[in-house]
């Protein structure tokens, strides 16, 4: 099951990427990319901004102490000048815890501004590969449309792209349908003229094949008969002799029984 389990995920991650990469955009891939580092450089101004903040708070701040350790000198000093030893001493040892505080505000400083320095400089670099991804980018989006157009148009001439096969499929499917109707009007025609068919305007009148037939022979035997009768009008032949019947006698013949006159 364990091998069966990992040949199903392999071939569904083919089939995910293979639907990924059809889908997936160049133009699109790339500005999305040139976004996110633009993202990524305003985070590193809004970082050095916040250092510089910080340097600038500590800074008013140092000011300030620096200010207290001057009026503290300054108090010890008269101070010591009117005999006050003992107030004289205060004021110098808060001096002194003063001045302990400023390095402490002197190091923080200097670290920030080290931090400030790298951040410039890290900042300056990506600003510089930025640039050159987007000078890049504009590149290979102009490289890509071209050639995409160019697919189509050797496509559109060649007939193999997926648009035009579609176009050809439908011509040859007319060709054939054309081929069949002329092909069955050829057909039609033939068993026409071979007599194939009956009139269908003749349907329906009671009357078979057989019928027709005898009809046609006793209509034929009517036309010579009045054939011949006009041709007697005219003296252009004997009248045709009336057939014998069965119980008749010749026009020469006496009947049994019966003299001839003299």
């Amino acid at each position: 099951m364990a091998g069966l389990s990992g040949r199903f995920s392999t071939v569904v991650k083919s089939k995910i990427s293979k639907l990924l990469d059809k889908a997936e955009d160049p133009s699109e891939t790339l500005e999305y990319s040139y976004q996110k580092q633009m993202e990524l450089l305003q985070n590193v101004k809004k970082g050095l901004a916040d250092v510089v903040t910080s340097k600038k708070r500590l800074q008013l701040q140092s000011q300030k102490m620096e200010q207290q350790v001057v009026k503290l000198d300054t108090q010890a000093r008269q101070a010591l000048a009117a005999g006050n030893e003992p107030l004289a001493r205060t004021a110098l040892e808060r001096k002194a815890a003063i001045q302990g505080e400023l390095q402490g505000l002197d190091t923080q400083i200097a670290e920030l501004e080290q931090q400030q320095q790298s951040m410039i400089d890290n900042q300056a670099k990506l600003q510089s590969k930025i640039e050159a991804f987007r000078s890049k980018k504009e590149v290979v989006k102009a490289q890509y449309s071209a050639a995409e157009a160019q697919v189509r148009i050797s496509e559109a001439a060649t007939g193999v792209g997926e648009e035009m096969a579609d176009v050809g499929l439908a011509m040859q499917r007319a060709l054939d349908k054309t081929e069949n109707m002329r092909a069955r009007a050829g057909a039609m025609d033939e068993l026409e003229k071979a007599g194939a068919f009956d009139d269908l305007t003749q349907l329906g009148d009671g009357t078979d094949d057989i019928d027709r037939q005898l009809a046609q022979l006793g209509s034929g035997g009517a036309v010579d008969s009045e054939l011949e009768k006009l041709k007697a009008e005219l003296g252009g032949g004997s009248a045709p002799a009336p057939e014998l019947g069965a119980g008749d006698t010749a026009a020469g013949d006496a009947p049994a029984g019966t003299e001839k006159p003299a």
